[in-house]
């Protein structure tokens, strides 16, 4: 849905996907009790982000010669990760203690 929604061939679909996982992560981190995080962290977050797609679309980027987008891929994901998980802990710790 993501993806149609942009004329590039940057994977904006599997970004989004990667990045708001990353942030129900740092939530789950700061709020839940270690036994709910590796159930919800593991199960739900494994399943809804995709480091698998995530190398095989940047893999694919880099081989047709994008590979701007390809190394715009891992920096974006990496930072815009790292940034939603640390704000998604910093809500947790806001909201909840």
């Amino acid at each position: 849905m993501v993806q149609s929604r942009h004329d590039s061939v940057f994977p904006w679909g599997t970004f989004a996907v990667n990045v708001s996982g990353s942030l129900l992560l740092g939530l789950l981190v700061a709020v839940a009790t270690p036994d709910v995080r590796l159930l919800l962290g593991t199960g739900l977050c494994g399943a809804l982000t995709t480091y698998s797609t995530f190398s095989y679309e940047t893999l694919r980027l880099a081989e047709s010669g994008a590979r701007f987008y390809a190394v715009a891929n891992v920096a974006g994901t990496l930072m815009a990760g790292l940034g939603a998980a640390y704000v998604g802990s910093a809500l947790g710790h806001a909201f909840w203690g």
